[in-house]
């Protein structure tokens, strides 16, 4: 299917007031509900016999910490009948909760805990709803994008102690700020061994 806006015209009859934006770039539709329309929304996506987006492909995070509703949850369906892909997104924050869609798609149950331990996201009515990739005690949240890219803990195998063991991250060499002005057109600070140089 090339052209998206007819599928765009559908799901908006489809859903109704549950969508709060559409639109369509990159050859791909997407289409902004409300949290608690999901589990309504991608019920009818998937039953209805004018879209029958049955294949759930991904769901996942994102985060915009500019926003005050900071991350989108991203659901990417698939329609065998309509060969054509659609994106649901529903936004939400750290503490408001999303409706689980395990029930619709039980497929989506890794996703959703994936989504909960990279960034924090929480679904209501999640069967398991526990960290997947990180470990057990694990702070915070490694996607956000306020985490800092060296993390607060690493993990090595001791091999006097023979287990592992975990260590608050140590940089080796403090930030520095580099400036990267010649010499020869002349720095702003007098450089090492110019002391006694007479200027003018």
């Amino acid at each position: 299917m090339t052209d998206l806006q007819p599928l765009s015209d559908t799901v908006a009859g489809l859903l109704g007031d549950a969508v709060q934006a559409s639109a369509i770039a990159f050859g791909e539709l997407t289409v902004v509900v409300g949290r608690e329309s999901i589990v309504a929304a991608l019920t009818k996506l998937r039953d209805d016999p004018s879209t029958r987006f049955v294949s759930f492909v991904d769901l996942c995070g994102a985060d915009y910490p500019g926003r005050e509703e900071r991350f989108d949850v991203v659901y990417h369906l698939l329609s065998p009948k309509l060969n054509a892909r659609i994106r649901i997104k529903v936004r939400t924050d750290e503490v408001t909760t999303v409706p689980s869609v395990v029930d619709v798609f039980p497929a989506a149950n890794w996703f959703e805990r994936e989504a909960y331990d990279l960034y924090g996201i929480l679904f209501t009515g999640h069967p398991d709803l526990r960290r997947i990739l990180t470990d057990y005690g694990f702070e915070g949240h490694p996607l956000r994008k306020d985490f800092p890219m060296t993390g607060f803990v690493e993990v090595r195998y001791d091999d006097e102690q023979k287990r592992v063991v975990y260590e608050r991250v140590k940089l080796q060499q403090e930030f520095r700020s580099f400036d990267f002005m010649s010499p020869w057109e002349g720095t702003e600070y007098v450089l090492p061994g110019d002391e006694k140089a007479k200027v003018g």
